[in-house]
């Protein structure tokens, strides 16, 4: 072999890891969620429950909707609905079906200025986003 090949080959081969180092660096972090953010959020959802006031109930369910539809959209989940992105998350959740469960009654809340809503409901509602959260790694 000459020795000008062996120099050829072996700059191609630098110029090849150099371009790999640099398109792992600068993709990014997609796929992965700030769980810092979204902890704060879901404790402020949390702490925002007040057992005297329905209404902070409805606000928890219309609140933990958008949170676990931002964490499907950041993670890159493809839909223009919620129910879209759901229907892409079979790999990503246990149960993307419970999930549409909450989501109803979100839209209960959300499409009905006088939805009778019960605790029990917006508990379970709330336990299944925050599980939700739980498996796609936002908290």
């Amino acid at each position: 072999m000459n020795l000008s090949l062996i120099i050829m080959i072996t700059v191609a081969a630098i110029i090849g890891v150099i371009l790999v180092v640099i398109i792992i660096l600068t993709r990014g972090r997609k796929g992965l969620l700030d769980q810092e953010k979204y902890r704060v959020r879901w404790l402020e959802i949390e702490n925002g429950l007040d057992k005297n006031n329905t209404a902070t109930y409805q606000f928890a369910v219309l609140a933990a909707d958008k949170l676990l539809e931002q964490a499907l959209h950041e993670l890159g989940l493809a839909g223009e609905t919620m129910i879209d992105r759901l229907k892409n998350a079979k790999n990503k959740l246990s149960n993307p079906n419970i999930v549409l469960t909450a989501h109803k009654l979100r839209d209960q809340i959300a499409r009905k200025t006088d939805a009778k809503i019960n605790t029990t409901s917006v508990r379970r509602a709330l336990a299944i986003y925050k599980k939700s959260l739980k498996e796609l790694g936002a908290i």
